[in-house]
C-alpha cells in the first residue's frame, strides 16, 4: 500500500485510540464493546493494541457496526492480532509500542487496565493527547494533583466527550 493509498483510506477519519488491558475485567469488556460501538456509529476509526481483551472488545464492537478497526501489534507478525482487526500495524518492538499506541489517536479512551494500559496513559499525557478514563486509573502526583485523565464511568458519554473535544479542536475552539 502506497502511502497515498493509506491516506485515501484514513482520509480526514477522527481516530481515537482505545487503551486497555490484554486480562480485563468482565465490567471492562462489556465498556470497550459499547466504546468501539459508539466510535463507528460517529464513523470514527478505532486505533487500539490489536490483541485480545479489552483490545478485542473495542475492535468487535466497532466491527458490529462496520467501523474501522488499526490494531498497533508489539509483534512482528499477526500472531497477536484478535480477529477484528482491519489493519494490522506490526511493530516487533514489544510493548514498546506503547507510545506508538497512544500517539496515534486524537484523543484516548481508556478502559479499565493494569500497567500497560498505565504507560499507554502517561504516553497520551506526555504527547498532550487528552485521556478518558472508562472505570481507569485515578492518579495524583507526589504534590497531590490530579493528573488531567477526565473520569467517566459511562461507555458512551466517554466517547461523546471524546468526539466534543476532537470537534473542538478541529474548530480551534479547545485549546
Amino acid at each position: 500500500m502506497t502511502e497515498m493509498t493509506g491516506r485515501a483510506m484514513l482520509g480526514d477519519k477522527i481516530r481515537i485510540a482505545v487503551l486497555g488491558a490484554a486480562n480485563p475485567t468482565e465490567q471492562n469488556v462489556k465498556d470497550a464493546e459499547i466504546v468501539g460501538r459508539e466510535i463507528a456509529k460517529a464513523g470514527a476509526v478505532v486505533v487500539c493494541g490489536g490483541g485480545p481483551g479489552v483490545m478485542e472488545a473495542v475492535c468487535r464492537g466497532a466491527k458490529a457496526e462496520g467501523g474501522m478497526t488499526i490494531g498497533i501489534l508489539p509483534t512482528s507478525d499477526t500472531s497477536f492480532q484478535n480477529a477484528y482487526v482491519d489493519m494490522p500495524i506490526m511493530t516487533g518492538i514489544g510493548f514498546t509500542r506503547n507510545a506508538m499506541m497512544a500517539s496515534n489517536g486524537q484523543v484516548a479512551i481508556a478502559v479499565g487496565g493494569h500497567y500497560g494500559t498505565l504507560s499507554e496513559i502517561a504516553f497520551a499525557l506526555y504527547y498532550g493527547i487528552p485521556v478518558i478514563g472508562v472505570k481507569s486509573w485515578h492518579l495524583v502526583n507526589g504534590e497531590g494533583e490530579e493528573s488531567p485523565i477526565t473520569r467517566c464511568d459511562d461507555p458512551v458519554e466517554a466517547v461523546a466527550l471524546a468526539l466534543k473535544i476532537i470537534k473542538g479542536e478541529k474548530d480551534g475552539t479547545n485549546q
